[in-house]
């Protein structure tokens, strides 16, 4: 018998987690349709900006993530503890960026008059909105409900766009993150869709190396399709690598960027007979073709989340000035 959702995903024993959602029937449909020729590529788009801007607003780390052509990957990191220190108008712009919230909480954000019992209700929907931007299950439903939506209005069609909830699989070692974060970037070489994992589109580990995210554009796009309400928190890159162990509490991957890249490269090259791509063994190492030093590599990942929110938030003013 299925175990329920919240009885799979437990904080105490990993905050690492695995996600799959698949289309229905496994159709291409955020690829090209191979009967009819017609490209729907532009869905892999929707998914990798909503899982960003996401990202942004959940007390949710994303390790790494591929957007396929009929299923996606996630590898999460959950931090609940960081929604704990967020003020009461945090968590209230977080929720209504996404949903409009209850007639009460709209008038509080107004600025209007409430009882003291009103103001209780509204004490009470926070708690439950900071519940919320903490779970799994809600920024699953979060991105994949309005994908579908999307879909099915593009399509002039309704039901199902995903086959089922997502699946969610524990990483309860540093070897099993390792190891699934380099099999979620290599999912474009395994499906013979990409020669190198830098070159692979709607991977993470290309946004690592070439980061190309558009916050604006993203912004503007969601609202337009209904999908966001407003947006006013800073970009959050993708959770960082810090290297070896040291004496003092870490947040970020526990392994270098360096050492990953090389994991990646090294698996890569592995020919899989159940799969039909792999990286050609005459490409020189991954670290020669990105002209990358170790000083590079490590600029890359001590100061990615202060360089990348810089970037961002600098082209965001340039383009919405």
């Amino acid at each position: 018998m299925p175990r329920p959702r919240k009885a799979l995903i437990a904080i105490e024993d990993t905050p690492y987690y695995h996600v799959v959602s698949r289309c229905v029937r496994r159709s291409f449909l955020c690829g090209i349709d191979t009967d009819t020729g017609k490209s729907f590529e532009h869905r892999r788009t929707w998914i990798e900006q909503r899982i960003r801007l996401l990202a942004s607003l959940f007390a949710i780390d994303i390790c790494a993530y591929a957007v396929m052509s009929n299923h996606l990957h996630i590898v999460v990191k959950l931090h609940p503890q960081e929604a704990k220190d967020w003020s009461t108008q945090d968590v209230l712009l977080r929720w209504t960026s996404l949903h409009k919230g209850t007639l009460l909480v709209q008038r509080y954000l107004a600025g209007g008059a409430l009882s003291a019992a009103e103001l209780d209700t509204v004490h009470s929907c926070i708690d439950v909105y900071r519940q919320r931007l903490t779970s799994l299950s809600w920024f699953m439903k979060c991105l994949n409900e309005p994908i579908a939506r999307q879909a099915n209005q593009e399509d002039g069609c309704s039901g199902h766009f995903w086959e089922a909830r997502f699946k969610s699989q524990a990483l309860l070692t540093e070897e099993a993150l390792l190891s699934c974060m380099a099999y979620v970037d290599l999912n474009p070489i395994r499906a013979n869709i990409a020669e190198t994992p830098e070159g692979s589109d709607y991977t993470s580990i290309k946004e690592r190396l070439t980061p190309t995210f558009d916050l604006a554009h993203t912004i503007t796009e969601q609202t337009r399709q209904g999908n966001l309400h407003h947006f006013g928190h800073p970009l959050k890159p993708l959770l960082h690598f810090e290297g070896a162990l040291v004496d003092q509490q870490q947040h970020g991957i526990q392994f270098s960027l360096h050492d990953y890249l090389q994991l990646v490269d090294y698996t890569g090259r592995t020919i899989r007979p159940e799969k039909r791509g792999a990286i050609k063994r005459q490409l020189p190492p991954i670290l020669r073709r990105l002209n990358l030093s170790q000083q590079d590599l490590l600029i890359r990942a001590t100061q990615f989340e202060a360089r990348y929110t810089t970037l961002f938030s600098r082209r965001a003013h340039r383009d919405t000035a």
